[in-house]
């Protein structure tokens, strides 16, 4: 069995997907802007991906802009039946690169056909809706008129199944009373746990959550508690950080992103690892040295 199949599998609308997935933004150019600097790379991680269990990638149209969804068309067009591509949109790209709150009637409807077209699909699986309230980090305000546009066009057959980013639990309750819901993506990882209530909620509901930046926010700290485990282990920091993730809880789908595929097999042999309770226990505490090192 692949470390891909031994991550477990969780519900992502009707298809049921390896927990260990892949996230695309890498495949762009620095910053997410502009093309890579080797597209035959950019290929080849995406093949070796799938060819290694991987039935779950994340993407939007606005990373590049346009060029990862191309690149995940000319890599693995026409798509296999169990692939499951999940796109986000309510963002555009200013000419700087900049990120742009795209949240209008107009712009979301414009933003699944530019999906849709260069992804080459005639249905999109699961489209996101990013709340922009705030470009990076969840802001209260309410997501029914962007939630709605994506419900009509689930209605006119062009978005499968519908899920939410970038949003706080009053969000994710406001979202379930317009549509259904099946994936909540946050920030969430080892350190920035503010969604822990959250995830074992969507866990009870059956509804997937997919964390991102697994890594990000560490300070020196808590870096070297993870390095030290991660000593012990023979591992990567980032396959601990990922082990841990798949342990919290069952319903966490995991996307990390890289666009190395030495790199590649490195994150999915996260799914080989076996965190015992005493380690369970050291990376549990990193979230309160976090929360010292704050006050």
């Amino acid at each position: 069995m692949s470390s891909v199949h031994q991550s477990g599998s969780f519900k992502l609308g009707e298809h049921r997907v390896n927990r260990l997935g892949y996230g695309a933004m890498q495949l762009a150019g620095r910053g997410v802007f502009g093309p890579p600097k080797d597209r035959g790379a950019a290929l080849s991680v995406l093949r070796e991906a799938v060819a290694s269990g991987v039935n779950h990638i994340d993407t939007a149209d606005f990373y590049g802009p346009h060029i990862t969804n191309q690149i995940i068309r000319e890599a693995l067009a026409p798509y296999r039946d169990d692939l499951v591509i999940v796109t986000k949109v309510s963002a555009r790209r200013g000419a700087d690169g900049s990120w742009i709150p795209a949240m209008s009637r107009e712009e979301l409807t414009q933003a699944v056909h530019d999906n849709l077209r260069h992804l080459g699909l005639d249905v999109i699986p699961v489209v996101n809706l990013r709340s922009m309230f705030s470009v990076h980090h969840p802001a209260e305000g309410s997501i029914e008129a962007p939630l709605t546009v994506l419900a009509d066009l689930q209605a006119k057959g062009l978005v499968r199944h519908i899920g939410l980013s970038n949003v706080t639990a009053a969000q994710v309750a406001e979202g379930r009373r317009i549509c259904e819901i099946v994936t909540v993506q946050n920030h969430y990882n080892l350190a920035h746990r503010a969604d822990d209530a959250l995830i074992d909620d969507l866990a009870r509901q059956g509804i997937a959550y997919v964390p991102f930046f697994p890594l990000g926010g560490f300070t020196p700290l808590q870096s070297s508690t993870l390095s030290d485990v991660a000593v012990r282990l023979g591992a990567t920091p980032m396959q601990v950080a990922l082990a841990w993730l798949l342990r919290r809880a069952p319903n966490i789908l995991l996307i990390p992103g890289t666009s190395s595929v030495v790199h590649l097999r490195e994150n999915l042999a996260a799914g080989q690892l076996t965190l015992s309770p005493q380690i369970s226990a050291e990376l549990d505490a990193i979230v309160a040295a976090a929360v010292a090192v704050e006050h």
